[in-house]
């Protein structure tokens, strides 16, 4: 279902495929975590932290549970000490790579 199904239809947003996508990767950082975890396949906490910027630890861990919670990200823990968790997408959200590259050539035009 796209903008033109809606024919002027009284809808609510939030109940269209439109509205579910953006409850999945909207946000501050969500897209920036899977455009960083797209282009480098597998990062630790601590690296996306840094390259990501000024986001918090709390704010960081937050993100990436809600991503883990729609099916976005995949978190690996091993069993080693100091504790190594390496964050990495699933194959759902491979899907949304090709979006993500559209934005980015969006961006280089209009920039």
């Amino acid at each position: 279902m796209g903008i033109s199904d809606l024919n002027g239809k009284e809808t609510v947003i939030g109940d269209t495929p439109f509205g579910y996508t953006m409850s999945v990767i909207g946000g501050k950082w969500k897209l920036a975590i899977l455009y960083l975890l797209g282009e480098q396949q597998t990062v630790r906490f601590n690296e996306m932290q840094r390259q990501l910027g000024k986001i918090t630890y709390k704010v960081l861990s937050a993100q990436l549970k809600e991503l883990e919670a729609d099916g976005l990200v995949e978190r690996t823990e091993y069993p080693q000490i100091p504790p190594k968790v390496e964050y990495s997408l699933t194959p759902k959200a491979q899907t949304l790579l090709p979006i993500l590259e559209q934005l980015c050539e969006w961006g280089a035009q209009n920039q």
